[in-house]
């Protein structure tokens, strides 16, 4: 079994330098009072995402109603509804000159509809300011709710996003108090609602699941038409939280990826270091390609 301390593949190491636009996005996040899960979440990309002036903003505040045991995001009681939030982001995409912009939040199980109103006035507020950027909501999964997430829905995004996460078998124990049935019901409902918008879901390996089980759990998730998929390696935040199973290869990567294609996603982003919002433009462009020629 690996663990925490022990050295970690050669193909994890993660270029720590940073340039003038780092220093600039982090700045600029403090002033506006913004979070993003790159910090939050201690995303290993964020060296080389924030220097190419792309960041994921993490809306209604850093404090999570769960505690999943894979995620570095404080749990605890939220206190934070900031109406004026959705402008700021808005305000941030523009200074940053974004084309495409994520947007995802902590799970806020003590509002009555999770959030999903503060997700639909940054839709709209982002688009207001910026006409010509795409919107990539990654959205909890509403405790199933199904008005919450017609709310999000009816502001269309332009990618509608909810992370299965793991497999069957291990979701009660990775995720706290999401189902992995309830996400899979979110996104087939999402794309009923808005037949049109591209769904995403990812998963990360690494914590015991079985070859067969990625493949299984690839089958239900374009069972449910689910369009883009990514796959990442699952690193261990800190002592707290699960323990590394397994490190995949780049190669067992890459022939995750073809095993996708092959299902008939749209685009599957696959490789060690990839998270959700890991080059979402460049998912979207794929997707967006993939479509025209079929």
């Amino acid at each position: 079994m690996t663990t925490i301390d022990q050295r970690k593949p050669e193909w994890l190491k993660i270029n720590l330098k940073t340039n003038q636009n780092f220093k600039e996005i982090k700045q600029m996040m403090r002033n506006k009072t913004l979070h993003t899960v790159c910090e939050e979440a201690r995303c290993p990309n964020i060296y080389e995402c924030w220097a190419n002036r792309t960041a994921t903003f993490m809306i209604l505040g850093d404090v999570c109603t769960r505690a999943c045991r894979f995620c570095a995001v404080k749990t605890g009681l939220p206190t934070e509804l900031d109406w004026a939030e959705p402008k700021r982001v808005a305000e941030a995409v523009e200074q940053m000159g974004l084309r495409h912009a994520v947007v995802t939040s902590v799970a806020r199980d003590d509002l009555r509809d999770g959030g999903a109103s503060i997700f639909a006035a940054t839709i709209k507020a982002i688009r207001q300011r910026n006409p010509l950027t795409s919107v990539e909501v990654l959205i909890p999964d509403f405790q199933g709710k199904t008005e919450a997430l017609q709310i999000v829905m009816d502001a269309r995004p332009d990618i509608l996003n909810h992370n299965i996460e793991t497999v069957a078998r291990l979701s009660d124990r990775v995720r706290s108090k999401a189902k992995y049935h309830r996400t899979l019901e979110l996104l087939a409902r999402a794309k009923e609602m808005q037949p049109e918008i591209p769904t995403k879901s990812s998963i990360m390996i690494g914590l015991g699941e079985t070859w067969d089980e990625i493949l299984h759990t690839m089958d239900d998730l374009r069972a449910h038409h689910v369009d883009i998929l990514t796959i990442g390696q699952y690193l261990q935040p800190t002592r707290k939280h699960l323990k590394v199973e397994k490190y995949y290869t780049p190669n067992e990567f890459a022939e995750l990826k073809e095993e996708g294609m092959k299902r008939g996603f749209r685009h599957v982003e696959s490789g060690p270091l990839v998270r959700s919002s890991y080059h979402a433009h460049e998912q979207v462009k794929a997707a967006q390609t993939h479509k025209q020629a079929q």
